[in-house]
């Protein structure tokens, strides 16, 4: 047979012995970037040692080369053992073990060390499948420079500390470098695009322009304070992000709510990033529902560039790890791209993951400026882990990162009071430098609204006496705390211009409500619309939605939440007077988790009488100091840390573990029809997807026709046949659309929170 006398990587016309020296060479200049080339080389050379063996090679012939090497595939002949032991046989237990991490893991994921489990490295390596793999190969002849060591000299990065990050970074070098030689062997005309993006110089040129050409049209507007605040906020974020003085690091972006933070922190990331030769920009959301507002400002911003220089990425279409082929992979986002939109999800659980789809994109988070929108949304339970692996981003793999928001957290180090005991290595104030040099005049001249806040916080109201009090109002925006209030809101208002808006709706559909919400506020402005409008919304509507409402109806949440409701009540500053911003307390508590950590911080410093400024930045610091203060040990609920210790490496343990949304999900793609459109493209563009994987775009649509549901929830949609398997994505049947509510969901499991989803 012609591939036992020349092994093939992965068909006829792709030899193995060129593959590894490609992927070592690819691996190597990926891993450079945090200055561990001679790790990464050696990694691409032996990952794929195993398909030496005959047995491979013959079971390569008969799988027609596309899912052979893909660990999982039916019938699976092994070869990730056969470079892992090699490893550790040329470089002794201790830096063997770091390649064997990577080699082992290659295709099903960063194994734990030594956890009782058949998946975990110890087993796997002791295992007589894994001996037999490693005799086979070495009965082969196989070139010297392949096999041969070079002892790796490089340290790592941050000690034991910085050890799994290390480690994910390697990997992410290695499985990159293995996916991209093999997309240009399967797909050249996708892997010959991949060096066509806009540099960041192009990007602030296109940037530059656009915000000259904006600022010529606000200056034809009658003067404003608003405009004001802006122009100042985008000039001082313009100045220190080209103040070579100022060095890659930590800072924090403090603007109020309306002053114009999202385009502002884009002009300090590209003045910084062209002064310290950074890479790309990651802006990173908390909320998925709005990140394709962000991605849709930037779009218009660089809209005399490609389409493809702004990448949106969000989890909702990430395929299942059991669901996972030589297809699928390829399509995975490896974050190439100059300007990054992702999830605050998306971005952290990538940090802390196992899986190598997930894993593949941090080597270019390397030298990079990160963006953290609404900073205020960390997630509190994991905010440890988080922190630290933040801090050896900055240290040790220079990237900078901005905390921007208007509710700025307390990310200091804190202690336990009596004690000392240290619970939260947070970021030292003195790392942290401030883009605006005093916020609180900024505060003060953006103060449009006045908050009124329950008389008793402990008095729960009902939802028809709400409802009576919404109806009052021509224009109003009400603001619950989840999908199932929404709805049992929405359906008390009279139905004459009552809008529903809730993370059950995809996001081409909110998408289109949000443009036709803003519509009518410009109609109603400028005279022409005389009808009601009234709006219930999740808080998806709290962040990076520029709504102006004169009246505004919150359900009782953290501080940080008020505030972010009471942006969208006379933004623009065009009432006569304040807008007014009523706080409720709803018939249920949130359900458990930082919604309720919130309400309860909100309750106590009622009680203590501290909410008497409650928009001003010393407000926040107490509401955070009290929101921290609830549970010490909440910062690595999980034990996510423990688990990543260099001694345990745990590593597919800790990112089961690292799940910054607490219920389990599944997302389902859903029939959703714009305006005009007798049915959803949904169909069609699955279709194409069965048909051939490696469409990325197609997946990049189709993540904006998704929503996700709990995972108790979805086993009864599929028990009763709503939804279907294709192309290894969930779909949704016609009828459980609605084009006014979203996704129409039952559940009969008896569990509180599902009312919740």
């Amino acid at each position: 047979m012609e591939s036992e006398i020349n092994p093939l990587a992965h068909s006829p016309d792709h030899p193995l012995s060129d593959h590894l020296r490609a992927v070592a060479k690819l691996a190597a200049e990926f891993s450079a970037a945090f200055g561990a080339d001679d790790w990464g080389h050696l990694a691409g050379l032996w990952h794929d040692l195993g398909k030496y063996r005959p047995a491979f090679q013959a079971k390569l012939a008969t799988a027609g080369g596309v899912d052979a090497h893909i660990e999982g595939f039916q019938q699976r002949v092994t070869h990730s053992h056969a470079g892992a032991m090699h490893a550790i046989e040329k470089l002794g237990p201790l830096r063997g073990e770091i390649l064997a991490f990577l080699i082992a893991g290659h295709h099903s994921g960063l194994p734990d060390k030594d956890e009782a489990s058949p998946t975990s490295l110890k087993f796997r390596l002791g295992s007589e499948m894994a001996k037999r793999e490693f005799a086979e190969v070495l009965a082969r002849a196989i070139p010297a420079d392949i096999l041969a060591a070079t002892v790796p000299t490089t340290m790592i990065p941050g000690g034991m500390h910085g050890y799994a990050l290390w480690v994910r970074m390697l990997f992410s070098s290695l499985v990159d470098a293995d996916f991209l030689d093999t997309e240009a062997y399967y797909d050249s005309v996708k892997s010959s695009k991949r060096s066509c993006h806009s540099s960041l110089a192009e990007i602030k040129r296109v940037f530059d322009d656009f915000m000259c050409k904006l600022a010529d049209r606000v200056g034809a507007e009658p003067v404003s304070v608003v405009n004001g605040v802006r122009a100042d906020v985008l000039a001082q974020c313009r100045a220190k992000g080209g103040d070579n003085s100022l060095a890659p690091g930590f800072f924090d972006l403090t603007v109020p709510t309306g002053g114009g933070k999202t385009l502002s922190s884009l002009a300090f990331a590209l003045e910084h990033a062209l002064a310290h030769d950074k890479r790309r920009i990651i802006y990173a959301i908390p909320y998925t529902s709005i990140i394709e507002q962000t991605a849709k400002v930037f779009r218009g911003t660089l809209s005399a560039l490609d389409a493809d220089t702004v990448l949106e990425h969000h989890s909702n279409l990430d395929v299942a790890e059991r669901k996972e082929d030589h297809a699928s992979r390829l399509a995975a986002e490896n974050w190439d791209a100059p300007l990054i939109v992702t999830t605050n999800v998306q971005l952290f659980e990538s940090l802390h993951a196992a899986r190598t789809s997930r894993c593949r994109k941090l080597h270019n988070l390397v030298n990079s400026v990160i963006i953290l929108d609404e900073a205020q949304q960390l997630p509190r339970d994991f905010l440890a882990p988080v922190l630290r692996v933040l801090k050896l981003l900055v240290a040790h793999y220079g990237v900078t990162v901005v905390f921007c928001t208007a509710t700025q957290p307390a990310l200091t180090p804190r202690h336990e009071p009596i004690t000392q005991r240290l619970v939260l290595d947070g970021v030292d104030a003195k790392s942290m430098r401030a883009i605006i040099d005093d916020p609180q005049p900024m505060f003060d001249a953006l103060r449009r609204v006045d908050i009124h806040l329950p008389a008793d916080f402990s008095a729960r109201s009902q939802w028809p006496a709400i409802a009576a009090e919404i109806a009052a109002h021509d224009c109003v925006l009400s603001i619950v705390n989840v999908r199932q209030h929404a709805r049992e809101l929405f359906a008390l208002l009279p139905d004459h211009g009552a809008i529903h808006l809730s993370a059950l709706m995809c996001a081409e559909h909110r998408s289109a409500v949000i443009e036709q919400i803003k519509a009518r506020l410009r109609d109603k402005t400028n005279g022409t619309d005389q009808e009601p409008l009234r709006v219930v919304s999740t808080q998806l509507v709290e962040a990076g939605v520029d709504l102006d409402f004169p009246v505004v109806f919150r359900a009782l949440a953290g501080l940080d939440s008020i505030a972010q409701a009471a942006g969208r009540c006379n933004r623009e500053g065009r009432l006569g007077g304040r807008g007014k911003v009523h706080v409720f307390v709803p018939p249920q508590s949130a359900p458990p988790g930082i919604l309720r950590q919130g309400e309860q911080a909100m309750t106590e410093m009622a009680k203590t009488g501290r909410l008497a400024d409650s928009l001003s930045p010393a407000a926040f610091v107490e509401y955070f100091n009290q929101l921290y203060a609830k549970d010490d040990s909440g910062f690595d609920r999980a034990g996510v840390l423990e688990l990543l210790k260099h001694d345990r490496a745990a590593f597919r343990t800790a990112a089961e573990h690292f799940r910054l949304i607490d219920d389990d999900s599944e997302s389902i793609i859903v029939p959703y029809r714009k305006q005009g459109e007798t049915e959803s493209p949904v169909g069609r563009w699955v279709g194409a997807l069965e048909k051939d994987g490696r469409q990325t775009g197609l997946y990049r649509k189709l993540q904006r026709y998704t929503v996700s549901v709990p995972r108790r929830i979805f086993e009864q949609m599929l028990k009763r046949g709503e939804v279907e398997e294709r192309a290894g994505l969930w779909l949704a049947l016609d009828l459980l659309y609605d084009q006014r509510l979203g996704l129409i969901v039952t559940s009969n499991t008896g569990n509180p929170a599902d009312y919740f989803c």
